[in-house]
């Protein structure tokens, strides 16, 4: 019976969080495979830096489709045809550092696979979870990408050395067709019946949500209405003059540029920054990504309380959650570059993570807010300016390293990483203060 009394929509949101945890052991997988065996072959940092921004080129392409996409077709399906393509790429296609054109072929096709995933995931999530849910539902769904990221960077160096950096392809493949199969076997679009239900359930059928300090209020819509109207016209002109949605838009670009930086770069920083092996490491090194993932998850819980509580109002909370994990993000971020012991760089690194993804609660939440009919959309919009920021700042660090290699004959020196992490660092202070000005929690799309 305690079985039969599971709501549906949490075994949803289990299977999305699961769907980001398998897609970021897969980015980190790739950097890790990849530069161990692109170091082998002797390839510079600039070459190694634009086959790791390949990825972002296809996933910046497919970003606004996406959205597209799943209000037209349904999230659930597009989001399992991301898994499926992205899983077969990697089943198929050889680790060769040396053959660039198939290694930018596969990379880009992967990312133009995955682009898809997060906005069929929001259209999901915002068909089934009900208001007071939403923070930590998305919290604990992207959450899944740190603790990815965090598995990546524990499991895959082993594989690397143990086996090859090709199995690590084949290991991904695997455990993307097997959520492929599981979510074909128990997803579904939430029934007529299942809606009204949860609303009930949870004491939402006639919930109002405070904004403006509490002076106005939102009625949820009657679930009979699905809030994915895929007949109606998506608002364009509206959806790109609204000044809310470029804060979210900003706050996503510096945000992704500070973690997929990170992501691809803090190996490279570990093992040539502070002539660390990663495999001596040991479980040191994820401890930066299990970070996000605990922030990430009492951001949510947080701003679920202060709003459900109704302690601040739903812009008050994206505000609060948003500003104080950029602030104290950008500042260890910049602080980085100053230890030079693993013990010093894992915990600054891991402070930057954490309230980066702390500061999650307040941008990456906010496309439900202001927009649930066209959440995909505006995340397929927004996401779109994260990916550029990972074409922009993975190709850049390349560049920049590069320089600093031919400037200080090796990468040991601390000069050699101040700019890499000084510029996620001013960027967490500039988009915080936009944030602060011009966004809000009021729905701004009927």
């Amino acid at each position: 019976m305690g079985v039969l009394r599971f709501p549906k929509r949490y075994l949803i949101v289990i299977l999305t969080f699961i769907s980001t945890f398998i897609c970021y052991v897969e980015r980190v997988g790739f950097s890790i495979a990849y530069t161990a065996a692109a170091d082998a072959a002797g390839v510079s940092q600039s070459s190694k830096g634009t086959i790791l921004s390949t990825f972002y080129y296809g996933y910046a392409c497919s970003q606004v489709p996406g959205g597209w996409a799943a209000q037209r077709i349904g999230g659930r399906c597009v989001l399992l045809l991301s898994f499926v393509t992205w899983s077969l790429t990697y089943a198929f296609v050889p680790l060769d550092p040396n053959s660039v054109t198939m290694m930018v072929l596969a990379r880009f096709l992967v990312g133009v696979a995955q682009g898809f995933m997060f906005p069929s995931i929001h259209s999901v999530l915002a068909q089934w979870v009900p208001p007071h849910e939403r923070s930590r539902s998305v919290s604990l769904t992207t959450s899944g990408m740190y603790l990815g990221a965090a598995a990546g960077m524990l499991v895959v160096p082993s594989l690397v050395k143990l086996s090859s950096p090709q199995f690590v392809f084949l290991a991904e493949a695997t455990l993307g067709t097997i959520w492929s199969v599981v979510w074909l076997n128990y997803a579904s679009n939430p029934p007529q019946s299942e809606l009204p239900k949860a609303t009930t359930v949870t004491g939402f059928g006639e919930v109002l949500l405070l904004i403006k300090g509490g002076h106005e209020k939102i009625k949820v819509e009657e679930r009979n209405e699905r809030i994915c109207n895929r007949t109606e016209s998506i608002p364009w002109k509206i959806i790109f003059r609204s000044l809310p949605i470029w804060a979210i838009v900003v706050n996503n670009f510096t945000f992704h540029y500070a973690l997929y930086v990170m992501m691809n770069w803090l190996p490279t920083y570990f093992e040539q920054g502070l002539q660390l092996s990663l495999q001596d490491m040991g479980s040191y090194k994820m401890v930066p990504y299990l970070n996000m993932f605990i922030f990430s998850n009492i951001g949510g819980v947080i701003a679920d309380h202060l709003i459900t509580k109704r302690l601040l109002s739903v812009t008050a909370t994206r505000k609060l959650l948003n500003t104080s994990g950029f602030i104290v993000a950008s500042l260890s971020l910049m602080a980085l570059p100053i230890f030079r012991t693993s013990l010093g760089a894992v915990i600054c690194s891991s402070v930057a993570l954490g309230f980066l993804a702390l500061g999650r609660a307040g941008f990456a939440v906010n496309h439900m807010d202001i927009a649930p009919k066209y959440a995909g959309i505006v995340m397929g919009v927004s996401n779109t300016a994260g990916t550029l920021a990972g074409i922009i700042g993975v190709d850049l660090t390349g560049k920049l390293l590069e320089a600093a290699k031919f400037a200080h004959s090796d990468l040991s020196n601390p000069e050699s990483w101040r700019s890499v992490f000084m510029i996620p660092g001013v960027l967490c202070i500039f988009s915080s203060l936009g944030f602060l000005l011009f966004s809000t929690g009021e729905r701004i799309f009927h």
